[in-house]
């Protein structure tokens, strides 16, 4: 790796910190994952109520996957990689219920507008709308 900081940081260190990739990888680990608390307070803020978008879910998956990785393959710390083994279980699940949930919405045959799968009628038309066998 002697290319990468001749070429990137001259004496490897920037900002007191001696980079790598792998320390680029847990740096961007980091920033991932700080990025959903970004996300999920900006929503919250916008739609005045507690929100927590599908983006936050992704944030949290991609973050988790790129500290675990940091983890497992640079640090070899058990701690540090227990911490993340498990953490992409319930970020995938919900993004799964999401996408059901997506698939799940019903469409009007009178306006062709999108409803969600509890709407017995149209929002904008008020046709009954035709719930899809389960």
């Amino acid at each position: 790796m002697d290319w990468f900081n001749s070429v990137l940081f001259p004496a490897g260190v920037l900002l007191g910190i001696e980079w790598h990739p792998w320390k680029i990888v847990g740096w961007l680990g980091n920033a991932t994952f700080f990025s959903r608390f970004v996300v999920q307070w900006y929503y919250t803020e916008k739609l005045k109520r507690v929100v927590i978008p599908v983006a936050f879910w992704w944030f949290s998956l991609i973050g988790a996957l790129l500290l675990f990785s940091y983890a497992a393959f640079f640090r070899k710390d058990s701690v540090f990689i227990f911490a993340y083994a498990f953490t992409f279980i319930p970020y995938i699940r919900n993004l799964i219920i999401h996408h059901r949930h997506l698939d799940a919405h019903i469409g009007c045959g009178g306006c062709e507008t999108v409803s969600p799968p509890s709407a017995n009628f149209c929002c904008e038309c008020g046709t009954k709308l035709a719930k899809s066998p389960a």
